[in-house]
Formats: structure tokens, sequence, C-alpha cells
């Protein structure tokens, strides 16, 4: 096992010495004033990502080392973390090409489920759960919708394994299916609450908002990354496409419930500046929306509040753009 993750070193001064998976790379730069260059890399592991830069000496030396690390790559980082600027929350490894250390390790120097985090829940409850609540469904093509999602063995396959973020919320194998089950959960606390909603719509709506993502992210042995249909189109239009293409082999589906399902998931991020290419236009829509951002939000607070590390009474972090108090 590790002897530290990411979540230990994120503060100030403290010596690295652990293995990391690469999550990305970018070329040498040479230095301005002085011979040598330096590069930078992101590193992760199943508690986060870091940025290190290796500040390098001799310029072939420094050139050779990059090009041996591939992404997935895991590496031994030996260093020092610097929080840069002060106050600011942010941290990064610095490397030196003399004192410190960067090398690919050995397959037999790590363990994948140090670097890929799985949901705590149990999967298959989650499953059982998840398809009990969709079976509740009465709107006949609704139910035919979401049944013919549910019982597909390669989707149920990727929608169990699939993360539901890179790095926002949920971000683990199983984090997916454990966020849209939060969603309908909520969902349906939302329906009783107010029982003018169709519930059969929301219930539909909840439960397909976020499928895009099994194809928008993709697991490798050590790094949750975007693939290339995720950068280029998006979870949002990615799920639009699969909702489709599954009305139309159903054949007889009515006009306006196919607008609807297709608007809550067009809508479900809620605003165009968060990705949305419509707002919420039904109240179904804007419940889905609300309850999807609720999990999310939470999520994110009590990992954050969790995973922080230090004595202060609050921390500043860029995932909410604000504080997060901690006593």
């Amino acid at each position: 096992m590790k002897n530290q993750y990411i979540t230990d070193i994120l503060k100030d001064g403290i010596e690295t010495k652990s293995e990391f998976a690469i999550k990305f790379k970018k070329p040498p730069v040479d230095y301005k004033v002085k011979p040598g260059m330096w590069f930078e890399l992101r590193l992760a592991d199943k508690t986060g990502e870091i940025t290190a830069k290796y500040w390098g000496i001799d310029k072939e030396k420094t050139q050779k080392l990059y090009d041996l690390l591939a992404l997935g790559d895991v590496v031994f980082v030996s260093g020092k973390t610097q929080e840069y600027p002060k106050g600011s929350n942010t941290f990064s490894i610095s490397i030196d090409g003399i004192e410190g250390n960067l090398r690919k390790c050995e397959g037999n120097e790590y363990v994948m489920d140090d670097f890929i985090a799985t949901t705590k829940k149990d999967i298959k409850n989650m499953i059982e759960e998840t398809k009990n609540i969709l079976s509740t469904i009465k709107d006949i093509h609704l139910s035919s919708l979401t049944e013919s999602f549910i019982t597909d063995k390669k989707f149920l396959e990727d929608f169990s394994s699939s993360p539901a973020a890179m790095h926002y919320h949920q971000n683990y194998v199983g984090g997916l299916l454990e966020h849209t089950l939060n969603v309908m959960k909520i969902c349906e606390s939302l329906c009783k609450l107010y029982p003018e909603l169709n519930r059969d719509l929301t219930i539909a709506g909840a439960f397909l908002h976020d499928i895009g993502k099994t194809k928008e992210l993709e697991t490798t042995s050590t790094v949750i990354d975007i693939t290339d249909e995720g950068m280029l189109i998006g979870h949002t239009t990615i799920g639009y496409d699969m909702v489709s293409k599954k009305i139309e082999k159903l054949g007889t589906f009515p006009e306006i419930l196919k607008l609807k399902i297709l608007h809550m998931l067009l809508s479900h991020n809620g605003k165009q500046e968060y990705g949305s290419p419509k707002v919420p236009q039904l109240p179904e829509a804007a419940t889905v929306y609300h309850a999807d951002e609720c999990d999310a939000k939470i999520d994110i607070f009590l990992r954050l509040k969790r995973e922080a590390n230090t004595e202060d009474a609050w921390i500043w972090d860029r995932k909410i753009s604000g504080h997060v108090y901690l006593r």
C-alpha cells in the first residue's frame, strides 16, 4: 500500500515520497536565465490530483526522462509540497532534479486499488434499488424506455462501473450509479411533497439524466479520464442521442412525451453556462435539475470537509469556488 496519498500531502512543506499515476504531462521548457529544463505532470491517486514540477539541470537527461513517461504510468516521486500562492489551498509537488527523484515504477511496486477508488456502497444492491424504483413507473411508454436501458447488459455494466465525474462529485467506480440512485430517491421525496408533479416523468428523467457519462468518461487501470467523444460532444448530447435512438426502436411513443423527456436531458444542468443547451421549462425538469445539483453539492461539501488536512476553521476550494467551514 502507498505510504502517502494526495490528501496526506496537501500542506505546505510536506516531504513527499510515494507513488502516483500520471494523468497528463506538459513538454519540457527551457529555463529563461540559466541552463536546464523543467516539465509539468498532473498526478493522481484514488484521493485526488496534484500538479508536480520537475526541475532538471541537464537538458538531455531531462528530455530523456520526460520521454520515458507515458499517460497512465505509475511513478515514484520524491519532492516537497508547496502552496502557491500562500493561503490559496492550491498545492503542487516540487521535484528537484538533483536532490529529488522521479522514476517510472515496475508493476510489482504498486497495487491498482491505490489509484482508482470504488464506491463504498454495494453495487448489486444499488442496481436492485434502481430497478425497484423504475418498476413503479406506470406509464407504459416511459416504462418501456427505462426498461430498454436497465435490461441492456452492456449498458448496465458500463452504468454500474462508471464514475459520476472526473473531479467534482462521486468520482470513483460505481459513482454514476450511486449518484443516479440518489437523484431518483430525492425526486421520489419531492414527488410526495408536490403531488402535482408527473411522478413517472420525473423518475424516468432522474434515471436517464446522466447516462451519457457512460461514454463521456473512461476508467483505465490507474486514472479516470475523458474520452474523445466526451470532450468533443459531452455527456448531455451523448445522452440525448442514446435516448433518441432507444425511442426510435420502441416504435410507438407519443411525440410530446418524447419532447419532454429529451428536454429533461438537455436541461438537467440547469443553466446554459453550466453546459445545458436548454434551461428547465417543465416542473419535472426543474425537479431533476435541483435533485442533481443537491446530490452533487452535498457529496463534494462532505468530501472536502472529510479530507481537509488543516487545523484552520475553514478551507477555500476551487471545486466550489468558495469556503467550507470545518468545525
